[in-house]
């Protein structure tokens, strides 16, 4: 029973939903200056962490095929065959629909409405068509990623406004080099698999390059987000170093592309993203 448990909570993949919770209370926190109203802030955590998980499990489902051809998703639940595929959609089902009516009933339409968006366009846009048929896949499909802080915004304020979309607009160009700096490190999983990965279709200069590129949108992008006074300098202060430390890692890679400057790119650029919007909560919303 624990080894299943532990199957469907691999499921929902837990280490995306907790990114994903902390961009999303970022949204509310920033909308309401400070703690969100209880019931928003129920929304947000309860319903984000169903919305999320949920289109995890179907993502798992949608991609069994491929997690079965690629040496480092094998082992999980579908491909081991610990889980049967029509148990993981129906879970995966239950978990938006559920979601959909927590985030209706305790914020608003918009916020459920932004959430299943997210999960759909996840789910039919990137996972079913994108990400089977051009290298740009992971550019447009990280829309599903980006729109939480959106999510968590309409669930306080009912509407959205530029510093949402400047926090969209963070997460939607920090998820290239994100996952290109994981596409070199897999490239040839992704080849065997028949996943056009940049790196597969246009070669690693050309990811690194693009990658470089995107890190200094990403870190325009923060400083921008100061100008709508909703931040601090605190903010700003820690938005400009963890963004410098960002693009050095981005030109070290440029220069010697190697898989030990991808991982610590990859995994630098899951903690960048973290800390940004912890400083978003903290000088944004706590200390306002």
């Amino acid at each position: 029973m624990r080894r299943l448990l532990s199957d469907y909570l691999a499921l929902t993949k837990p280490n995306i939903v907790v990114l994903l919770l902390l961009t999303a209370l970022a949204g509310a926190v920033l909308a309401a200056r400070g703690l969100p109203p209880a019931a928003a802030l129920a929304a947000v955590l309860i319903g984000g962490a169903m919305a999320a998980g949920g289109a995890g499990a179907l993502n798992h489902y949608l991609e069994r095929d491929l997690d079965s051809a690629m040496s480092r998703t094998r082992h999980r639940p579908l491909p081991g065959q610990r889980i049967p595929p029509g148990h993981a959609l129906l879970f995966g089902l239950a978990l938006n629909l559920g979601a959909f009516l927590l985030f209706a009933t305790l914020a608003n339409l918009l916020s459920a409405a932004l959430a299943l968006a997210g999960a759909l366009f996840y789910l039919l846009v990137y996972t079913h068509w994108l990400k089977r048929s051009t290298p740009q896949n992971i550019v447009i499909g990280g829309a599903a990623g980006a729109l939480p802080p959106l999510v968590g915004w309409a669930a306080v304020m009912g509407g959205v406004e530029l510093p949402a979309i400047y926090l969209f607009a963070i997460i939607f160009f920090w998820t290239p080099p994100h996952f290109w700096a994981l596409a070199l490190l897999l490239r040839d999983d992704y080849a065997r698999a028949g996943v056009p990965m940049l790196p597969v279709v246009q070669g690693e200069h050309a990811t690194a390059w693009q990658i470089l590129l995107y890190s200094l949108v990403v870190v325009a992008l923060t400083v921008l987000l100061f100008t709508t006074r909703r931040v601090g300098w605190l903010y700003l202060a820690l938005a400009l170093a963890l963004g410098a430390l960002f693009i050095i890692y981005a030109v070290q890679l440029l220069r010697d592309i190697r898989p030990a400057r991808a991982r610590r790119l990859y995994k630098y650029s899951l903690l960048y993203l973290a800390l940004i919007f912890v400083a978003v909560i903290v000088d944004g919303g706590l200390i306002a």
